[in-house]
């Protein structure tokens, strides 16, 4: 089938928490194994399917770090090559780049004055890791707030990924297949929206045929089935057992992707892949939207939009205590010509183990990997009193 006006907008998330690629090879060998593959896979079928395949990748820059640090590439190297990996992405011109926050943080739940530093990071690493910038934003757990849109262009961004439930049109009419322009303080930036239910169905298992017969019958019945239609879909790529199974023909990239790629390439399917940079220069936006504060996880209930990282007291409280050593570095950050090099390295320690506590995976497990918070803002904020007590001692002294 050939001639169709429906798209396809493919995407993989991927992240790990800090040094969880360490921790995996050393007590979970299997786990371990499973989880390198998935990002090997999909460098290696987007090789194979160069004329037909458009993927969207979306890499946390802690993640980055890990697969750059020499020790890790040598824990797995009987099983994947990983600087060959990651130069298989640096070649690969159907692979779109996305960015999302170099620790992962849940951005409407840290302080805006981090916002600026987790996107500069997440970018420059993008780049070192495979020598191009990205285009577009992928929030972490598609945590999204309009407040976050100048933080976005200013980082660079064109384009956001959204979560289509809380795409607010302005004409009233509910079309997540298109994209929008929303605009926040006079900054605009472009939103699309996720298909949920489909990328439910990504994630955790479908059959090529009935996801395109599914995709059809949506935008059919869409609010403008006549115009050029956008169908993204996006989801964890190394969570599920649908990604991680071995053998690989088991799994997404062997019963999903290969044949539904396939199927592109002989024009046997309604739908067509395509990069969303070149969807968008085509297609811009034509109409305006504003999008809900929320995240995957609430869908549009008022009020609960960030419970699953913030509802226990326990979560309540660590995210107090980020934003408070936050408040406290920036007081010494405005300091910093009156500190000596030993309170200047302290404060910058400090820095780093304050966005790195911001990880969301810290939050997302209830109160149970809330210890690994502490771990980051204990020594943060010994590193602060210490930059206390000596910007203080120089003061008496003078």
């Amino acid at each position: 089938m050939t001639g169709t006006n429906l798209y396809h907008a493919l995407g993989l998330h991927m992240h790990q928490p800090p040094g969880n690629l360490e921790r995996l090879i050393q007590s979970s060998p299997e786990d371990a194994e499973q989880i390198i593959r998935c990002y090997e896979r999909a460098a290696h079928y987007t090789r194979e399917y160069r004329d037909s395949a458009h993927l969207h990748l979306g890499f946390s820059g802690i993640l980055l770090e890990q697969l750059l640090d020499p020790g890790i590439v040598d824990a797995y190297r009987h099983i994947v090559d990983i600087p060959q990996m990651l130069e298989w992405y640096r070649e690969a011109t159907n692979i779109e780049l996305v960015g999302m926050g170099y620790y992962h943080p849940i951005f409407p739940l840290i302080p805006k004055a981090d916002w600026e530093e987790q996107l500069t990071r997440g970018r420059v690493i993008i780049e070192r890791a495979f020598g191009r910038a990205p285009r577009g934003f992928w929030p972490p757990e598609m945590a999204f707030s309009m407040e976050m849109i100048p933080a976005l262009v200013k980082a660079g961004y064109a384009y956001v990924v959204v979560e289509g439930i809380h795409v607010w049109p302005q004409d009233g009419l509910s079309d997540i297949y298109r994209p929008y322009l929303a605009c926040h303080e006079g900054v605009c930036i472009t939103v699309v929206p996720r298909d949920r239910d489909l990328s439910i169905a990504q994630e955790n298992g479908t059959d090529p045929d009935w996801f395109a017969g599914e995709s059809l019958r949506r935008v059919q019945s869409s609010p403008r089935p006549a115009q050029a239609r956008l169908l993204t879909t996006w989801s964890d790529g190394e969570n599920t057992g649908w990604f991680r199974t071995l053998p690989e023909d088991l799994g997404f990239f062997g019963r999903f992707f290969a044949p539904f790629m396939e199927r592109a390439r002989t024009g046997e399917t309604s739908l067509t892949p395509i990069a969303l940079s070149d969807y968008l220069e085509k297609n811009p936006p034509a109409a305006r939207a504003r999008v809900q504060t929320g995240s995957w996880s609430a869908g549009s209930m008022a009020g609960q939009e960030f419970s699953r990282w913030a509802g226990s007291e326990a979560q309540q409280k660590a995210a107090e205590l980020i934003w408070d050593l936050s408040r406290r570095y920036w007081d010494l950050a405005h300091e910093q010509g009156s500190l000596g090099e030993k309170s200047r390295q302290a404060l910058a320690h400090a820095r780093t183990l304050i966005l790195e506590a911001q990880t969301s995976c810290f939050l997302f497990w209830g109160d149970a990997w809330i210890p690994h918070l502490y771990k980051r803002t204990m020594p943060a904020d010994r590193d602060l009193a210490q930059v206390e007590d000596d910007l203080l001692s120089n003061r008496r002294s003078k």
